[in-house]
């Protein structure tokens, strides 16, 4: 009996330590159908695309149509795009048809819904929703790392909030096709149902660059419109919590005290400068910084009254006038007898002529 015991609490203890299952994920119903919008652009060119721009809208449809044995979904795909460039070029266009995915493997089987250039994909719109965190899966061929499994996705066709498994993933490749021959490196995110799998939504970034110089970026954003199952809600972002009057009221202490600090910080800066001497002037005579003062007026000198001569030993003597006589010889006049002049030629007084 005690035997039958101890084996007993062995297995106990066994199915305690033992991992549990993994939960299982969801199984594609016939009718689950998701709508979706997508936008293709290509824009940020460099060299030869150096200001080159496209844009590609598209509405598509995704829809599971009947279940299959072994584990095989038959679906059914559709979708309308336009296109238009800078260069004044448009198109548009569509595409249809059926196709069948594996829910085990999460791989095409038969056909895909238009995906080409890849070697046996997996399909991009669904996922293993029992995934943890840090889970590693496929998208076509990008492998892909479970970031959350709670993120909240704010859809863009709704402006709602919807709980979704948070996803990313990298990668490289060689493009050679209508763009040319390039270098493109790209970054995956993409949201899906935590319910279903399905897809809610993604950004595809990717971009393009050669040796010689050109390039451009290409950006694939895509988001579902309408689901035939309901998107389990999520909560936005937790907005700052408001002041409140008692806050504020610290704040506005807070605020005033830095303002007197400030002020007194000021007028103690000011009241230095005013005390500070003036500057010395170098031996260049000029002012080291400021502008120089303008000199002071200097008061006219006082008038003093005249003093007594100056006494000199040697008098000085007047300038001697020098006379010069001019000697005049005079005759008489031989008529009236008066003296005139040797060099007359009549005789001033009775104008007779000196003979």
């Amino acid at each position: 009996m005690i035997l039958w015991k101890a084996l007993i609490a062995v297995a106990l203890v066994s199915v305690l330590l033992m991992p549990s299952a993994a939960t299982a994920h969801y199984t594609p119903k016939s009718g689950d159908r998701l709508n979706y919008y997508e936008t293709i652009t290509v824009n940020g060119g460099q060299g030869n695309y150096t200001g080159y721009t496209e844009q590609q809208n598209v509405n598509g449809t995704e829809q599971i149509t009947s279940l299959l044995t072994g584990n095989v979904a038959s679906s059914f795909y559709q979708y309308f795009w336009t296109f238009r460039n800078n260069t004044g070029s448009s198109s548009s266009g569509s595409s249809a048809g059926n196709f069948t995915f594996s829910y085990s493997t999460y791989r095409y089987v038969n056909g895909t819904d238009n995906q080409a250039g890849y070697s046996n994909p997996y399909v991009w719109f669904y996922m293993n929703n029992s995934l943890g965190q840090g889970s590693q899966f496929y998208l076509l061929n990008t492998q892909m790392k479970v970031v959350s499994t709670g993120y909240s996705y704010k859809l863009p066709s709704t402006g709602s909030y919807v709980k979704t498994i948070f996803s990313e993933g990298n990668g490289s490749y060689p493009r050679n096709d209508v763009y040319g021959s390039f270098t493109a490196t790209y970054n995956w995110k993409a949201y899906f149902d935590i319910s279903t799998g399905y897809i809610v939504g993604y950004v595809y970034t990717e971009h393009d660059t050669n040796s010689l110089g050109d390039g451009f970026t290409y950006t694939e954003t895509l988001y579902v419109t309408s689901t035939s199952y309901s998107l389990t809600p999520g909560q936005a972002p937790s907005q700052p919590a408001s002041l409140n009057m008692n806050d504020l009221l610290v704040i506005a202490i807070v605020v005033i005290v830095v303002l007197l600090v400030i002020t007194a910080l000021v007028l103690r800066s000011l009241s230095r400068r005013r005390r500070e001497k003036l500057p010395q002037h170098p031996a260049e005579g000029k002012v080291r910084y400021g502008y120089a003062p303008a000199p002071p007026q200097q008061a006219a000198p006082r008038q003093q009254p005249p003093g007594p001569p100056p006494i000199s030993f040697n008098p000085e003597q007047p300038q001697v006038q020098q006379i010069v006589v001019k000697e005049v010889v005079k005759v008489k006049c031989q008529f009236c007898g008066s003296l005139i002049e040797s060099t007359a030629l009549r005789c001033p007084v009775c104008g007779a002529p000196r003979s």
